[in-house]
């Protein structure tokens, strides 16, 4: 898998890019070794949002989450990725 990660407005730290490569090991699982994915994390207000865009094959997927917490975005980006899968 091709992990990118971008951040804007906020501190990029290790536990931002652990939780990142942890939760986008579920990718691996559904599209395989040769998806390219990118996160996108950002703060505005006292809102935290990501998203994730995954090129997989011939198919995209996208995904877009905000809350008060950055890695309850991580977790909602996952679910919504999940049903465009199913």
């Amino acid at each position: 898998m091709n992990l990118k990660t971008t951040f804007r407005h906020m501190e990029h730290t290790p536990a931002l890019d652990d939780m990142i490569k942890l939760k986008s090991e579920k990718f691996t699982k559904w599209f395989g070794e040769k998806a390219d994915v990118h996160w996108t994390c950002w703060v505005e207000a006292l809102d935290h949002y990501a998203e994730v865009k995954i090129h997989a094959g011939h198919k995209d997927y996208f995904a877009k989450a905000s809350a008060e917490d950055m890695y309850k975005t991580f977790d909602i980006v996952i679910q919504k990725i999940h049903k465009q899968v199913e």
